[in-house]
């Protein structure tokens, strides 16, 4: 007999950056041996000027000076060169202000200290952050040139330092195009939606309920558009510092963690006011020995941080799941704010400081952070969560925080009093829906329970990137997850939203029966009329089209990205797969197996399968 053939892993596509010489590179220095401003991009009478604790300069400065490892083929025209005379090289590693580039040994004679030259190259997509993969004819000037060998061989590398930085370049080359067409076309797109509505309303009295549902569907999207475009986030308060406990829940997530506790680590942030605390969920992987190791390479290197104070581990006694290891978590904390940090995710070295200032309000119960896409080059799939990633929080989420009123705080990065998680902390570990226990969605859930009695907000500003499914059945299983518990909680949040902002309660009721209603409305549409009526939905699709091109022009807008045309692909994407998952999540809501890792539901849960086709076969075995 053949076995399966094993499905072969995709590889993982991400921007890598040069490691620092410094483990902990954002924390503040308390012994002041070295400032942050003190790295390349900044000129030293800027750095002297600027305070080091706002976060606008330091996310500006860190774009400007982190190094990318990069391999790409460039070349080089000297002034007296011509075109066929090119200089070819392979960068080896890029930045926002230079490039360092390794050429043949012939080279070290044609380049010298101070020329300048002409540099061509074009940036593959995944080298730097998302927006800057594209073509680059610039001039650059020498700054540095020595030999290195490897294996044997010696390379000539030379560090070309730009004519302007490429954040500038790209501003004037096309970024700034970018913005100009896509805020027109999002105009023209918009007016041409109220233009069809106004349409519907000429129709409406041969289907009211078709009509009504279209009027209802193309306000319910562009309100959202129109106040998250107004959205700001709360300014940053540098007297503001509250103290603040990064809970991190592990379970099987040994090729990440690392990754995601040095991020929470190394925050730009005073190091009294922030511990780091890891509960392991009994990981069956090397996970634990991952944590033990990147917490003790901390408490070894960066001691004068005072690392082996604030960042420690837990193992639970057994696997209870995600929300035992985050009360857990909480139990630990020393902090009266607590952030919620999955093992997957990694914070922006300002993330903290940005994502408590809404806490100056007392009312205030919970605070989200932006999620963004780290591997979003892998694949399509990839990319089509980059796009629906950033107007899901950007626009959807910033929509909710005018009215003080985000339905999901994200698990990816979110914060909350620690008084009110403790409050809930026992509901929410026995939470049961329909008699089975509520397993995931515990970001809305806990949600629900700091917003029926306090505000909750958003931060753009405070920004972390995760791995998301590059696998069609694991992103699959992903979205069929999402949409129970979405569904669980809308119902539980529609008991008490009503007692919110006016027209915050009636954006949120709309935004529940509008995609209940969606499979309907599209089977009509798409099937019973051209069937039925013999008339070709044009009209329909049309909608469909300029809705769709509201997300890829408003992506286009804020991220300059050519991912953008990922929003259409990923619309049509929605219309004809992932739709089709609310109608089974009607009947299937009351599920609690992840269906992606192994929880104790999913053990019992193919365990019971395994037990049904024992079962089967001895039943056909029987003789009659």
């Amino acid at each position: 007999m053949i076995g399966k053939k094993k499905k072969k892993k995709v590889e993982e596509v991400l921007t890598v950056s040069r490691s620092d010489r410094r483990l902990l590179s954002n924390v503040p220095d308390p012994e002041k041996i070295r400032s942050i401003s003190d790295r390349r991009g900044v000129k030293e009478s800027t750095a002297a000027s600027v305070n080091e604790a706002d976060p606008e300069y330091l996310d500006k400065l860190r774009l400007l000076s982190l190094r990318y490892v990069a391999n790409f083929p460039v070349l080089v025209y000297t002034r007296r060169s011509q075109k066929k005379d090119a200089i070819k090289g392979k960068a080896i590693d890029i930045s926002s202000t230079g490039i360092l580039v390794e050429f043949g040994p012939a080279s070290e004679e044609r380049l010298r200290l101070g020329q300048v030259v002409s540099i061509h190259c074009s940036i593959p997509p995944g080298t730097m952050p998302e927006g800057f993969e594209s073509s680059v004819q610039m001039d650059g000037k020498v700054v540095r040139a020595f030999s290195d060998e490897e294996d044997g061989q010696v390379k000539w590398l030379v560090a070309f330092e730009f004519a302007k930085p490429l954040t500038e370049y790209f501003q004037k080359k096309r970024w700034g195009y970018a913005i100009y067409t896509s805020s027109a076309l999002l105009l023209v797109a918009s007016l041409f939606i109220m233009l069809m509505r106004a349409e519907s309303i000429i129709y409406f009295k041969y289907n009211i309920l078709l009509y009504l549902y279209s009027l209802i569907a193309a306000a319910f999207l562009l309100t959202r558009y129109f106040f998250g475009a107004l959205y700001r986030d709360v300014p940053v308060n540098h007297d503001f510092t509250p103290g603040v406990s990064i809970i991190i829940p592990c379970f099987n997530e040994e090729q990440w963690i690392h990754r995601t506790i040095l991020s929470c680590v190394n925050q730009n942030y005073p190091i009294d006011k922030v511990e780091v605390i890891v509960v392991d969920d009994r990981s069956t992987d090397r996970s634990v020995e991952q944590i033990e190791k990147v917490i003790s390479l901390i408490h070894s290197e960066a001691e004068r941080f005072m690392t082996k104070e604030r960042v420690r581990m837990f193992v639970l006694p057994e696997n209870g799941g995600k929300r035992v290891a985050l009360v857990k978590g909480v139990e630990m904390a020393k902090h009266d704010l607590v952030v919620f940090v999955d093992s997957d995710s990694f914070l922006e070295p300002t993330a903290i400081r940005h994502l408590v200032q809404p806490f100056q309000d007392p009312k205030m119960g919970g605070v989200a952070g932006r999620t963004d896409v780290e591997n979003k080059f892998t694949n399509a799939i990839t990319k089509l969560q980059t796009v629906r990633y950033y107007i899901a929080f950007r626009i959807m989420k910033a929509a909710e925080a005018w009215f003080d009123s985000v339905t999901c705080l994200s698990g990816p990065l979110s914060c909350y009093r620690k008084d009110l998680v403790m409050q809930h902390s026992e509901a929410w570990l026995t939470q049961k829906f329909l008699g089975q226990p509520a397993t995931f969605g515990d970001d809305r859930s806990m949600t629900n329970f700091i917003l029926k009695t306090h505000r909750t907000s958003y931060q753009d500003a405070a920004i972390c990137s995760t791995i998301v499914p590059s696998d069609m059945s694991v992103f699959l299983k992903q979205q069929m997850r999402w949409k129970r518990s979405w569904l669980r909680e809308s119902l539980r949040a529609s008991m008490f939203i009503w007692k919110k902002e006016p027209f915050m309660a009636l954006f949120f009721y709309i935004g529940l029966i509008v995609p209940i209603a969606a499979p309907v409305i599209v089977l009509y549409n798409l099937v019973y009329v051209p069937i039925v009526h013999r008339v070709f939905p044009g009209t329909f699709l049309m909608g469909l089209f300029l809705m769709a091109l509201l997300m890829s022009l408003a992506h286009l807008l804020y991220r300059r990205s050519k991912l953008w045309v990922f929003g259409l692909v990923f619309c049509i994407f929605y219309e004809f797969v992932l739709l089709w998952q609310m109608p089974v999540a009607w009947v299937t809501f009351w599920k609690s197996t992840w269906g992606t890792r192994e929880t104790p539901q999913d053990i019992e849960a193919r365990q019971r399968k395994e037990a049904r086709k024992q079962r089967k076969k001895k039943g056909m075995g029987l003789p009659f």
